[in-house]
């Protein structure tokens, strides 16, 4: 997929590093993930295999030569009930936030997760980052959850709210 000067295609094990200094700008700057220990290139590597392994789709949003996000979806949970609904994260370099790359990178969760079968894409969005909150708005998401005080970086509680897409109407 292309729009303008950004494609998604499939990432592969050349963009970990690219992956992994925009995981760990998250950690470190915000409350996107509820991590406060950086990762390491093993455990990217760790993690980008056992995607594979899985069958679940890893994304990277590339302009010219340059990882500028990335994103995926997986199981929503381990039991075998909630085998049609999956769980998505989208995380972008800090200095491409803001330009619409995270929504083509939704869109295409959305379409892939769609084709592949699955009932329900869930997000879960710390409730402060509202700019996320109204992108998954925008695209359909609903919210359905806000668990207060579920979260604890930065010296302080975190709220999370969890938005869902039904994706295949019964």
């Amino acid at each position: 997929m292309s729009d303008n000067n950004i494609t998604i295609r499939d990432a592969k094990a050349a963009d970990l590093p690219y992956i992994l200094d925009i995981y760990n700008h998250a950690i470190t700057h915000t409350t996107a993930v509820y991590q406060e220990t950086l990762h390491t290139l093993e455990m990217r590597e760790a993690w980008f295999a056992e995607k594979q392994a899985s069958g679940f789709p890893v994304w990277v949003a590339v302009e010219g030569e340059q990882v500028v996000g990335f994103c995926t979806y997986g199981p929503f949970r381990n039991w075998p009930g909630y085998r049609f609904t999956v769980e998505h994260s989208v995380y972008l370099a800090p200095s491409h936030q803001g330009k619409g790359i995270g929504r083509l990178l939704v869109e295409h969760i959305i379409n892939h997760a769609r084709e592949q079968g699955n009932h329900v894409l869930i997000a879960g969005i710390d409730a402060d980052t509202i700019p996320s909150i109204r992108l998954h708005q925008s695209l359909g998401f609903t919210e359905v959850a806000h668990f207060k005080q579920v979260g604890y970086k930065f010296g302080r509680w975190l709220d999370l709210k969890f938005l869902q897409l039904i994706l295949q109407e019964s």
